[in-house]
């Protein structure tokens, strides 16, 4: 399967997020990584509706490959990984300078709250996350 285009999501770093090293903390990365897959959310539900929400996150990995740094911005490409019937991996690269300072893998589930249980991904849905399908190199 061929790479596609991935979701792009940038972000100015704010003084806050940076560290005593001077860089930015490990922990902004998790929460620049949620804020990219916003498109995703979208996918599922256009309106962000949380009294619907169909979503569970059930893991993440996070793989540190350089510092990043005070006053550049950062940008998060969004990709999807792997597809299943009922869950999908979230594959996502962040950038600074041009540089991979970072990539994260997010299983995520389509999740029913009702009664507890994942459900198929709708095939509409599966449609436009398999437009944004990156396959990785195996290991």
């Amino acid at each position: 399967m061929s790479n596609t285009a991935p979701l792009v999501t940038s972000f100015d770093v704010r003084f806050c997020e940076t560290d005593a090293l001077q860089h930015v903390s490990n922990t902004a990365l998790v929460a620049w990584f949620e804020a990219a897959r916003e498109p995703i959310f979208r996918m599922f539900t256009p309106e962000l509706d949380l009294q619907n929400w169909p979503l569970i996150l059930a893991s993440y990995k996070v793989d540190f490959l350089a510092q990043i740094f005070y006053g550049k911005p950062v940008t998060v490409k969004t990709y999807i990984s792997r597809l299943g019937n009922s869950a999908f991996d979230v594959f996502q690269e962040l950038w600074q300078d041009d540089k991979l300072c970072s990539t994260g893998v997010t299983t995520m589930v389509h999740f029913d709250y009702k009664t507890q249980r994942s459900a198929p991904i709708p095939d509409n849905v599966k449609s436009e996350l398999q437009s944004h399908f990156k396959e990785l190199p195996t290991k």
